[in-house]
């Protein structure tokens, strides 16, 4: 007797859940090896200079590991945070399958919060909705149509670091990076140390998660 179109139905269901649940158990099971630097809950720890990605969309996980993999970061010499997460990507993933999983676990996570310190909350705002606001939000979490991270979350050493490193070419000169050579080009929109510490104070304190 053929079967009914629901009978097929009910297989194809269980066959799709099946495989989400063997692709999420290898997403988790290939970020253990992450734990180590960015926390069991991608939490990350400023402390060895690993930044908090959990929460980020799976597409931007997905491009800078893939950017670490193919040498379009983490190849300046003067990034060494860079080379150790190259290297690290290079050696645990084996093809997009791995990277993707892993990206995916890490977007399913919840997302993290950072304390801000003291800063002027007015400038902050001022200079990050004039400089930033447009592309990663107005509270900094992120706009995925335009490929910019949620940057609410990321402590403020990794944030300055990121943001120097794109102004002197250490990161996002590569002419295969699109969008780190976007970013490379807006990093000079804010030139005092000041006014820098005040955009970050703005976006810990904005990004906030209730």
């Amino acid at each position: 007797m053929a079967s009914s179109p629901v009978a097929w139905l009910a297989v194809c269901i269980a066959s799709c859940c099946t495989a989400d649940a063997t692709y999420a158990a290898t997403g988790q099971q290939l970020f253990a090896s992450c734990v180590a630097c960015h926390g069991a809950r991608a939490e990350g720890n400023a402390a060895v200079g690993a930044p908090a990605i959990a929460g980020q969309s799976a597409a931007y996980v997905t491009r800078q590991l893939q950017n670490f993999r193919n040498g379009l970061r983490g190849v300046h010499k003067d990034d060494a945070y860079g080379a150790q997460m190259r290297a690290t990507a290079q050696g645990l993933l084996r093809d997009d399958k791995d990277v993707a999983a892993v990206a995916r676990h890490v977007a399913s996570l919840p997302k993290t919060n950072a304390g801000a310190g003291k800063y002027d909350a007015r400038n902050g705002n001022n200079l990050y909705q004039g400089k930033c606001g447009a592309c990663h939000g107005g509270k900094a979490e992120g706009n995925e149509s335009l490929a910019a991270p949620r940057l609410a979350g990321l402590d403020a050493a990794y944030l300055k670091r990121q943001y120097r490193n794109f102004g002197k070419g250490v990161r996002g000169a590569h002419p295969e990076d699109r969008y780190g050579r976007q970013m490379a080009l807006m990093a000079t929109a804010i030139a005092s140390e000041r006014d820098l510490d005040d955009v970050v104070g703005y976006i810990q304190s904005a990004g906030v998660v209730r």
